[in-house]
Protein backbone atom coordinates (compact mmCIF):
# COMPACT_ATOMS: atom_id res chain seq x y z
CA UNK A 1 0.00 0.00 0.00
CA UNK A 2 1.48 3.26 -0.74
CA UNK A 3 -0.14 6.89 0.67
CA UNK A 4 1.52 8.92 -2.21
CA UNK A 5 -0.66 11.36 -3.55
CA UNK A 6 -1.11 10.27 -7.39
CA UNK A 7 -1.02 12.57 -10.04
CA UNK A 8 -1.79 11.83 -13.61
CA UNK A 9 -0.60 14.11 -16.86
CA UNK A 10 -2.38 14.86 -20.09
CA UNK A 11 -0.09 16.24 -22.76
CA UNK A 12 -1.42 17.75 -26.06
CA UNK A 13 0.45 19.35 -28.95
CA UNK A 14 3.91 18.93 -30.20
CA UNK A 15 6.79 16.92 -29.68
CA UNK A 16 8.17 20.80 -28.06
CA UNK A 17 5.33 20.51 -25.78
CA UNK A 18 6.01 17.05 -24.74
CA UNK A 19 9.50 17.94 -23.37
CA UNK A 20 7.62 20.48 -21.27
CA UNK A 21 5.17 17.21 -20.11
CA UNK A 22 8.62 15.12 -19.11
CA UNK A 23 10.08 18.14 -17.30
CA UNK A 24 6.95 18.43 -15.01
CA UNK A 25 7.03 14.56 -14.67
CA UNK A 26 10.33 14.98 -13.40
CA UNK A 27 9.21 17.41 -11.22
CA UNK A 28 6.13 15.28 -9.58
CA UNK A 29 8.69 12.51 -9.36
CA UNK A 30 10.73 14.49 -7.44
CA UNK A 31 8.05 15.74 -5.09
CA UNK A 32 6.91 12.21 -4.13
CA UNK A 33 4.01 11.81 -6.38
CA UNK A 34 3.10 8.65 -8.08
CA UNK A 35 2.54 9.10 -11.51
CA UNK A 36 -0.50 6.83 -12.94
CA UNK A 37 -1.08 6.35 -16.74
CA UNK A 38 -4.81 6.89 -16.45
CA UNK A 39 -7.05 9.92 -15.01
CA UNK A 40 -9.14 6.95 -12.91
CA UNK A 41 -8.16 7.15 -9.20
CA UNK A 42 -5.74 10.43 -9.93
CA UNK A 43 -5.89 13.08 -6.96
CA UNK A 44 -4.28 15.57 -9.24
CA UNK A 45 -4.17 15.93 -12.82
CA UNK A 46 -2.64 18.51 -15.27
CA UNK A 47 -3.27 19.13 -18.51
CA UNK A 48 -0.64 20.61 -20.90
CA UNK A 49 -2.19 22.38 -23.40
CA UNK A 50 -1.44 23.36 -27.02
CA UNK A 51 -3.12 26.64 -28.16
CA UNK A 52 -1.42 27.21 -31.75
CA UNK A 53 -4.42 26.93 -34.01
CA UNK A 54 -8.26 26.32 -33.73
CA UNK A 55 -8.26 22.71 -33.78
CA UNK A 56 -5.27 22.01 -30.99
CA UNK A 57 -7.19 24.56 -29.26
CA UNK A 58 -10.48 22.97 -29.27
CA UNK A 59 -8.74 19.62 -28.51
CA UNK A 60 -7.51 22.04 -25.65
CA UNK A 61 -10.33 22.98 -24.31
CA UNK A 62 -12.55 19.18 -24.67
CA UNK A 63 -9.49 17.73 -22.73
CA UNK A 64 -9.78 20.67 -19.73
CA UNK A 65 -13.61 19.83 -19.87
CA UNK A 66 -13.32 16.51 -19.47
CA UNK A 67 -11.22 16.61 -16.36
CA UNK A 68 -12.82 19.60 -14.88
CA UNK A 69 -15.99 16.91 -14.91
CA UNK A 70 -14.09 14.77 -12.49
CA UNK A 71 -13.18 18.13 -10.11
CA UNK A 72 -16.85 18.89 -10.01
CA UNK A 73 -17.80 15.10 -9.12
CA UNK A 74 -15.51 14.79 -6.73
CA UNK A 75 -12.76 12.56 -8.33
CA UNK A 76 -10.18 14.59 -7.50
CA UNK A 77 -8.32 17.33 -5.05
CA UNK A 78 -6.47 19.26 -7.51
CA UNK A 79 -6.77 20.31 -11.21
CA UNK A 80 -3.65 22.35 -12.96
CA UNK A 81 -3.68 23.80 -16.64
CA UNK A 82 -0.57 24.44 -18.05
CA UNK A 83 1.26 25.26 -22.00
CA UNK A 84 0.36 27.65 -24.80
CA UNK A 85 -3.36 27.83 -23.99
CA UNK A 86 -2.60 28.76 -21.18
CA UNK A 87 -0.43 31.18 -21.90
CA UNK A 88 -2.31 32.64 -24.60
CA UNK A 89 -5.61 32.45 -22.88
CA UNK A 90 -4.95 32.82 -19.04
CA UNK A 91 -7.21 35.39 -17.58
CA UNK A 92 -10.21 33.94 -20.34
CA UNK A 93 -9.74 30.88 -19.08
CA UNK A 94 -9.39 31.50 -15.46
CA UNK A 95 -12.89 33.47 -15.86
CA UNK A 96 -14.79 30.49 -17.18
CA UNK A 97 -13.12 27.70 -15.66
CA UNK A 98 -13.73 28.01 -11.78
CA UNK A 99 -13.06 24.25 -11.70
CA UNK A 100 -9.45 24.93 -12.46
CA UNK A 101 -7.01 25.27 -9.20
CA UNK A 102 -4.15 26.51 -11.20
CA UNK A 103 -3.04 28.12 -14.43
CA UNK A 104 0.93 28.16 -15.56
CA UNK A 105 2.08 29.16 -18.80
CA UNK A 106 4.48 28.18 -21.41
CA UNK A 107 7.68 28.71 -19.26
CA UNK A 108 6.04 27.69 -15.88
CA UNK A 109 6.78 23.80 -15.66
CA UNK A 110 9.51 24.11 -12.47
CA UNK A 111 6.05 26.40 -10.83
CA UNK A 112 4.41 23.10 -10.39
CA UNK A 113 6.51 22.28 -7.87
CA UNK A 114 4.99 25.01 -5.75
CA UNK A 115 1.38 23.82 -6.45
CA UNK A 116 2.46 20.39 -5.41
CA UNK A 117 4.22 21.11 -2.41
CA UNK A 118 2.49 24.59 -1.12
CA UNK A 119 -0.59 24.90 0.54
CA UNK A 120 -1.24 28.49 -0.60
CA UNK A 121 0.03 28.68 -4.03
CA UNK A 122 -1.76 31.12 -6.10
CA UNK A 123 -4.17 30.54 -8.79
CA UNK A 124 -2.41 32.14 -11.73
CA UNK A 125 0.85 31.24 -11.82
CA UNK A 126 1.65 32.47 -16.07
CA UNK A 127 4.49 34.19 -16.40
CA UNK A 128 6.74 35.63 -18.97
CA UNK A 129 7.11 33.21 -21.75
CA UNK A 130 10.41 33.96 -22.09
CA UNK A 131 11.56 33.37 -18.92
CA UNK A 132 12.45 30.05 -18.85
CA UNK A 133 15.28 27.92 -21.18
CA UNK A 134 15.32 23.98 -20.28
CA UNK A 135 18.35 22.74 -18.47
CA UNK A 136 20.64 19.81 -18.29
CA UNK A 137 20.42 19.91 -14.77
CA UNK A 138 16.14 20.45 -14.61
CA UNK A 139 14.25 17.08 -13.80
CA UNK A 140 12.79 15.07 -16.60
CA UNK A 141 10.90 11.60 -16.48
CA UNK A 142 10.31 10.52 -19.87
CA UNK A 143 6.75 9.81 -20.95
CA UNK A 144 7.40 6.70 -23.25
CA UNK A 145 10.29 3.84 -23.56
CA UNK A 146 13.95 5.18 -22.80
CA UNK A 147 15.36 4.35 -26.45
CA UNK A 148 14.05 7.04 -27.89
CA UNK A 149 13.80 10.99 -26.89
CA UNK A 150 13.53 14.41 -27.67
CA UNK A 151 15.84 16.95 -26.82
CA UNK A 152 15.06 20.51 -27.30
CA UNK A 153 18.03 22.75 -28.17
CA UNK A 154 16.39 25.78 -28.13
CA UNK A 155 12.83 27.97 -26.90
CA UNK A 156 10.97 30.54 -28.58
CA UNK A 157 11.73 32.11 -32.38
CA UNK A 158 12.59 35.44 -33.48
CA UNK A 159 10.48 34.63 -37.15
CA UNK A 160 7.80 36.34 -37.98
CA UNK A 161 6.15 34.37 -40.36
CA UNK A 162 2.31 36.13 -40.65
CA UNK A 163 -0.04 33.04 -39.59
CA UNK A 164 2.04 32.36 -36.73
CA UNK A 165 1.43 33.08 -32.95
CA UNK A 166 4.76 31.21 -31.43
CA UNK A 167 6.68 34.22 -30.59
CA UNK A 168 4.13 35.33 -28.59
CA UNK A 169 3.39 32.83 -27.10
CA UNK A 170 6.98 31.21 -26.46
CA UNK A 171 9.28 34.66 -26.80
CA UNK A 172 11.95 34.71 -28.60
CA UNK A 173 14.44 32.41 -29.69
CA UNK A 174 16.73 31.32 -26.75
CA UNK A 175 19.55 28.38 -27.33
CA UNK A 176 20.35 26.34 -25.20
CA UNK A 177 24.83 26.26 -24.32
CA UNK A 178 26.22 23.34 -26.88
CA UNK A 179 27.73 21.80 -23.81
CA UNK A 180 24.29 21.60 -21.93
CA UNK A 181 22.56 20.06 -24.95
CA UNK A 182 25.46 16.92 -24.99
CA UNK A 183 25.09 16.97 -20.80
CA UNK A 184 21.23 16.06 -21.84
CA UNK A 185 21.83 13.90 -24.22
CA UNK A 186 24.38 11.92 -22.56
CA UNK A 187 22.34 10.99 -19.65
CA UNK A 188 19.57 10.25 -22.13
CA UNK A 189 21.95 7.59 -23.41
CA UNK A 190 23.85 6.20 -20.07
CA UNK A 191 19.60 6.00 -19.53
CA UNK A 192 19.80 3.59 -22.53
CA UNK A 193 18.42 6.10 -25.07
CA UNK A 194 19.67 5.31 -28.90
CA UNK A 195 17.59 7.67 -30.40
CA UNK A 196 17.87 11.69 -29.92
CA UNK A 197 14.79 14.11 -32.07
CA UNK A 198 16.56 17.33 -32.27
CA UNK A 199 13.53 19.81 -31.84
CA UNK A 200 12.61 23.68 -31.26
CA UNK A 201 10.83 26.19 -33.15
CA UNK A 202 13.63 27.15 -35.56
CA UNK A 203 16.42 24.03 -35.04
CA UNK A 204 18.39 26.00 -38.13
CA UNK A 205 18.52 29.21 -36.24
CA UNK A 206 20.48 26.97 -33.42
CA UNK A 207 23.26 28.96 -31.99
CA UNK A 208 22.32 32.35 -33.52
CA UNK A 209 21.25 33.75 -30.35
CA UNK A 210 24.17 33.21 -27.85
CA UNK A 211 28.29 33.75 -27.15
CA UNK A 212 30.37 32.07 -29.51
CA UNK A 213 27.28 31.20 -32.24
CA UNK A 214 27.70 27.32 -32.28
CA UNK A 215 26.14 25.76 -35.64
CA UNK A 216 24.07 23.01 -35.59
CA UNK A 217 25.99 21.45 -37.36
CA UNK A 218 28.82 21.83 -34.60
CA UNK A 219 26.33 20.60 -32.17
CA UNK A 220 25.39 17.57 -34.42
CA UNK A 221 29.34 16.71 -34.46
CA UNK A 222 29.40 16.76 -30.48
CA UNK A 223 26.08 14.55 -30.04
CA UNK A 224 27.49 12.20 -32.52
CA UNK A 225 30.64 11.42 -30.51
CA UNK A 226 28.31 9.42 -27.32
CA UNK A 227 29.17 6.22 -28.20
CA UNK A 228 25.71 4.73 -27.16
CA UNK A 229 23.53 7.04 -29.42
CA UNK A 230 22.88 5.26 -32.59
CA UNK A 231 20.65 7.84 -34.68
CA UNK A 232 20.48 11.83 -34.54
CA UNK A 233 17.51 12.98 -36.15
CA UNK A 234 16.93 16.81 -37.22
CA UNK A 235 12.98 18.20 -37.20
CA UNK A 236 11.81 21.90 -37.92
CA UNK A 237 14.77 23.16 -40.20
CA UNK A 238 13.75 26.49 -41.43
CA UNK A 239 14.20 26.46 -46.07
CA UNK A 240 16.87 29.19 -45.43
CA UNK A 241 20.82 29.17 -44.74
CA UNK A 242 21.30 25.73 -45.52
CA UNK A 243 24.52 25.58 -44.75
CA UNK A 244 27.49 23.36 -47.07
CA UNK A 245 28.49 22.32 -43.47
CA UNK A 246 25.06 21.10 -42.25
CA UNK A 247 24.13 19.44 -45.97
CA UNK A 248 27.17 17.46 -45.36
CA UNK A 249 26.69 16.28 -41.62
CA UNK A 250 23.52 14.72 -42.83
CA UNK A 251 25.17 13.31 -45.58
CA UNK A 252 27.95 11.71 -44.30
CA UNK A 253 27.81 11.54 -40.14
CA UNK A 254 27.41 7.40 -40.00
CA UNK A 255 24.71 8.29 -36.76
CA UNK A 256 22.80 11.01 -38.49
CA UNK A 257 19.47 9.86 -40.13
CA UNK A 258 19.25 11.10 -43.68
CA UNK A 259 16.07 12.86 -43.19
CA UNK A 260 14.94 16.40 -43.58
CA UNK A 261 12.19 17.35 -41.85
CA UNK A 262 11.26 21.20 -43.37
CA UNK A 263 8.05 22.84 -43.20
CA UNK A 264 7.82 24.48 -46.44
CA UNK A 265 4.28 26.25 -46.09
CA UNK A 266 3.43 26.76 -49.92
CA UNK A 267 5.16 26.93 -53.14
CA UNK A 268 3.44 30.05 -54.54
CA UNK A 269 5.78 33.71 -54.47
CA UNK A 270 2.34 35.76 -54.07
CA UNK A 271 1.20 33.29 -51.14
CA UNK A 272 5.00 32.91 -49.47
CA UNK A 273 5.12 36.68 -49.40
CA UNK A 274 1.91 36.75 -47.93
CA UNK A 275 3.01 34.56 -45.02
CA UNK A 276 6.19 36.42 -44.46
CA UNK A 277 8.43 33.83 -45.02
CA UNK A 278 11.43 35.73 -46.38
CA UNK A 279 11.81 33.91 -49.54
CA UNK A 280 9.98 32.61 -52.65
CA UNK A 281 9.39 29.39 -54.53
CA UNK A 282 12.35 29.22 -56.16
CA UNK A 283 14.69 29.14 -52.82
CA UNK A 284 12.96 26.50 -51.97
CA UNK A 285 13.47 24.49 -55.59
CA UNK A 286 16.56 25.22 -55.00
CA UNK A 287 16.58 23.77 -51.39
CA UNK A 288 15.00 20.62 -52.53
CA UNK A 289 17.62 20.18 -55.35
CA UNK A 290 20.14 20.63 -53.39
CA UNK A 291 19.29 17.91 -50.81
CA UNK A 292 17.89 15.67 -53.07
CA UNK A 293 21.49 15.99 -54.90
CA UNK A 294 24.40 15.90 -52.22
CA UNK A 295 21.97 13.23 -49.58
CA UNK A 296 21.69 10.40 -51.53
CA UNK A 297 18.39 8.48 -50.22
CA UNK A 298 17.28 11.22 -48.19
CA UNK A 299 13.85 10.87 -47.02
CA UNK A 300 11.99 14.59 -47.11
CA UNK A 301 9.41 15.79 -44.80
CA UNK A 302 7.20 18.85 -44.99
CA UNK A 303 4.31 20.72 -44.34
CA UNK A 304 1.83 23.09 -46.51
CA UNK A 305 -1.10 25.55 -45.26
CA UNK A 306 -3.83 25.46 -47.35
CA UNK A 307 -6.48 28.06 -47.30
CA UNK A 308 -4.61 31.16 -46.32
CA UNK A 309 -5.68 34.66 -47.01
CA UNK A 310 -5.32 35.49 -50.34
CA UNK A 311 -4.78 32.02 -52.16
CA UNK A 312 -5.89 31.85 -55.21
CA UNK A 313 -6.64 28.45 -57.34
CA UNK A 314 -4.19 29.73 -59.52
CA UNK A 315 -1.53 29.75 -55.93
CA UNK A 316 -3.06 26.48 -54.74
CA UNK A 317 -2.47 24.47 -58.49
CA UNK A 318 1.13 25.61 -58.28
CA UNK A 319 1.56 24.10 -54.88
CA UNK A 320 0.23 20.89 -56.32
CA UNK A 321 2.59 21.10 -59.24
CA UNK A 322 5.37 21.77 -56.52
CA UNK A 323 4.50 18.92 -54.36
CA UNK A 324 3.94 16.50 -57.75
CA UNK A 325 7.73 18.01 -58.90
CA UNK A 326 9.16 17.53 -55.68
CA UNK A 327 7.56 14.09 -54.32
CA UNK A 328 8.32 14.17 -51.09
CA UNK A 329 8.61 11.06 -48.85
CA UNK A 330 6.03 12.43 -46.37
CA UNK A 331 3.58 15.60 -46.29
CA UNK A 332 1.21 17.24 -43.55
CA UNK A 333 -1.25 19.21 -44.73
CA UNK A 334 -2.76 21.58 -42.56
CA UNK A 335 -6.06 23.93 -43.36
CA UNK A 336 -5.52 27.67 -42.04
CA UNK A 337 -6.51 29.14 -39.03
CA UNK A 338 -7.54 32.55 -38.46
CA UNK A 339 -5.64 33.02 -35.29
CA UNK A 340 -5.97 36.64 -33.59
CA UNK A 341 -2.87 38.90 -32.90
CA UNK A 342 -0.92 37.53 -35.99
CA UNK A 343 -0.58 39.50 -39.21
CA UNK A 344 -2.28 37.26 -41.21
CA UNK A 345 -5.55 37.86 -39.37
CA UNK A 346 -5.84 41.09 -40.40
CA UNK A 347 -5.40 40.26 -44.33
CA UNK A 348 -7.95 40.89 -46.43
CA UNK A 349 -9.45 38.03 -48.94
CA UNK A 350 -10.23 35.36 -46.38
CA UNK A 351 -11.28 31.98 -48.08
CA UNK A 352 -13.56 30.03 -47.32
CA UNK A 353 -13.92 27.24 -44.85
CA UNK A 354 -15.01 25.11 -47.78
CA UNK A 355 -12.75 25.70 -49.79
CA UNK A 356 -9.88 25.57 -47.89
CA UNK A 357 -10.95 21.89 -46.95
CA UNK A 358 -11.19 21.18 -50.35
CA UNK A 359 -7.65 22.27 -51.06
CA UNK A 360 -6.61 19.67 -48.30
CA UNK A 361 -8.54 16.87 -49.15
CA UNK A 362 -7.00 18.08 -53.01
CA UNK A 363 -3.24 17.96 -52.06
CA UNK A 364 -3.47 15.27 -49.58
CA UNK A 365 -4.71 12.80 -53.00
CA UNK A 366 -1.64 14.60 -54.69
CA UNK A 367 0.71 13.59 -52.36
CA UNK A 368 -0.97 10.06 -51.99
CA UNK A 369 0.28 7.77 -54.81
CA UNK A 370 4.27 9.66 -54.39
CA UNK A 371 3.51 8.26 -50.50
CA UNK A 372 3.08 5.06 -52.44
CA UNK A 373 5.16 4.90 -54.82
CA UNK A 374 8.22 5.25 -51.85
CA UNK A 375 7.13 2.94 -49.53
CA UNK A 376 6.56 0.33 -52.78
CA UNK A 377 9.87 0.88 -54.16
CA UNK A 378 11.58 -0.53 -50.78
CA UNK A 379 10.08 -3.56 -51.17
CA UNK A 380 13.07 -6.41 -50.70
CA UNK A 381 15.11 -3.72 -49.43
CA UNK A 382 16.88 -4.87 -46.02
CA UNK A 383 16.25 -1.01 -43.63
CA UNK A 384 17.78 -1.29 -40.46
CA UNK A 385 14.68 -0.75 -38.37
CA UNK A 386 14.58 0.38 -34.17
CA UNK A 387 12.22 -1.85 -32.35
CA UNK A 388 9.53 0.07 -30.68
CA UNK A 389 7.85 -2.85 -28.99
CA UNK A 390 4.17 -4.15 -29.39
CA UNK A 391 1.67 -2.37 -31.71
CA UNK A 392 -0.98 -0.27 -29.95
CA UNK A 393 -3.72 -1.38 -32.97
CA UNK A 394 -2.57 -5.20 -33.23
CA UNK A 395 -2.71 -7.51 -30.82
CA UNK A 396 0.59 -9.98 -30.98
CA UNK A 397 2.52 -7.70 -33.57
CA UNK A 398 5.71 -6.13 -33.22
CA UNK A 399 6.39 -3.07 -34.64
CA UNK A 400 9.63 -0.41 -35.62
CA UNK A 401 11.00 2.32 -37.22
CA UNK A 402 13.61 2.21 -39.39
CA UNK A 403 15.39 5.53 -40.25
CA UNK A 404 13.17 7.50 -42.80
CA UNK A 405 10.35 7.23 -40.13
CA UNK A 406 10.01 9.87 -37.11
CA UNK A 407 8.42 8.95 -34.22
CA UNK A 408 4.83 8.94 -34.06
CA UNK A 409 3.90 11.00 -37.67
CA UNK A 410 5.91 8.96 -40.56
CA UNK A 411 4.05 5.61 -39.85
CA UNK A 412 5.99 2.19 -39.32
CA UNK A 413 7.11 -1.20 -40.02
CA UNK A 414 5.29 -4.29 -38.69
CA UNK A 415 7.99 -6.99 -37.97
CA UNK A 416 7.46 -10.63 -38.90
CA UNK A 417 9.64 -13.87 -38.74
CA UNK A 418 11.22 -13.43 -35.36
CA UNK A 419 11.04 -12.63 -31.84
CA UNK A 420 12.36 -9.12 -31.65
CA UNK A 421 13.29 -6.92 -28.47
CA UNK A 422 11.97 -3.92 -27.76
CA UNK A 423 14.93 -0.77 -28.02
CA UNK A 424 17.09 -2.71 -30.11
CA UNK A 425 18.59 -2.14 -33.89
CA UNK A 426 17.38 -5.32 -36.46
CA UNK A 427 18.20 -5.47 -39.88
CA UNK A 428 14.84 -6.15 -41.38
CA UNK A 429 14.22 -7.30 -45.32
CA UNK A 430 11.16 -5.75 -46.59
CA UNK A 431 7.87 -7.41 -47.94
CA UNK A 432 4.59 -5.13 -48.02
CA UNK A 433 3.62 -1.78 -48.39
CA UNK A 434 1.22 0.70 -47.81
CA UNK A 435 0.79 4.40 -48.25
CA UNK A 436 2.18 4.90 -44.80
CA UNK A 437 3.49 1.88 -43.59
CA UNK A 438 5.34 -1.49 -44.04
CA UNK A 439 5.81 -4.76 -43.61
CA UNK A 440 8.74 -6.24 -42.74
CA UNK A 441 10.91 -10.25 -42.47
CA UNK A 442 13.51 -9.83 -39.50
CA UNK A 443 16.43 -11.40 -41.19
CA UNK A 444 16.76 -15.11 -39.76
CA UNK A 445 13.36 -15.39 -38.80
CA UNK A 446 10.78 -17.35 -40.41
CA UNK A 447 7.14 -16.87 -41.28
CA UNK A 448 5.26 -14.08 -42.60
CA UNK A 449 2.28 -12.23 -41.66
CA UNK A 450 -0.35 -13.27 -44.04
CA UNK A 451 -0.09 -10.47 -47.03
CA UNK A 452 -3.70 -9.51 -46.68
CA UNK A 453 -3.75 -8.96 -43.02
CA UNK A 454 -0.27 -6.94 -43.18
CA UNK A 455 -2.59 -4.48 -45.30
CA UNK A 456 -5.52 -4.35 -43.34
CA UNK A 457 -2.58 -3.30 -40.15
CA UNK A 458 -1.66 -1.19 -42.76
CA UNK A 459 -4.49 1.03 -43.60
CA UNK A 460 -5.87 0.51 -39.66
CA UNK A 461 -2.01 2.26 -39.12
CA UNK A 462 -2.56 4.87 -41.21
CA UNK A 463 -6.12 5.83 -40.70
CA UNK A 464 -5.14 6.37 -36.89
CA UNK A 465 -1.78 8.46 -37.91
CA UNK A 466 -4.38 10.75 -39.70
CA UNK A 467 -6.51 11.39 -36.91
CA UNK A 468 -3.49 12.58 -34.69
CA UNK A 469 -1.73 14.54 -36.78
CA UNK A 470 -2.73 18.04 -35.76
CA UNK A 471 -2.21 17.07 -32.08
CA UNK A 472 1.21 15.46 -32.57
CA UNK A 473 2.26 17.79 -34.94
CA UNK A 474 1.48 21.32 -35.20
CA UNK A 475 2.55 23.52 -38.43
CA UNK A 476 6.13 25.13 -37.76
Amino acid sequence: MTNRQRIHFVSLGCPKNRVDTEVMLGVADQDGYEIVPTAEGADVIVVNTCGFIGPAKEESIDAILEMAERKTNGQLSKLVVTGCLSQRYATELAEEMPEVDHFLGSSDMLKLHDVLTQPKTERMLVGNPASYTFRATDPRKLAGPAHSAYVKIAEGCNRTCSFCSIPSIRGKQRSRPLEDVVAEARMLAERGTIEINLVSQDTIAYGRDIDGKPTLAALVRALGEIDSLQWIRLHYLYPESLTDELVEVIATHPKVVRYVDMPLQHASDAMLRRMKRGHGGERLRRVVETVRAKVPGVVFRTAFIVGHPGETDADFEELCEFVKWAEFDHVGVFRYSDEENVASFEQDLKVPAKISAQRHRKLMAVQRPIARKKNKARIGHTLRVLVEGPSEEHEFVMQGRHAGQAPEVDGVVYLSGAEVTMGTMIDVVITQSAEFDLVGEVEGGDGMIAAEEAREKARAAAAKLAKKRVSLRIAQ
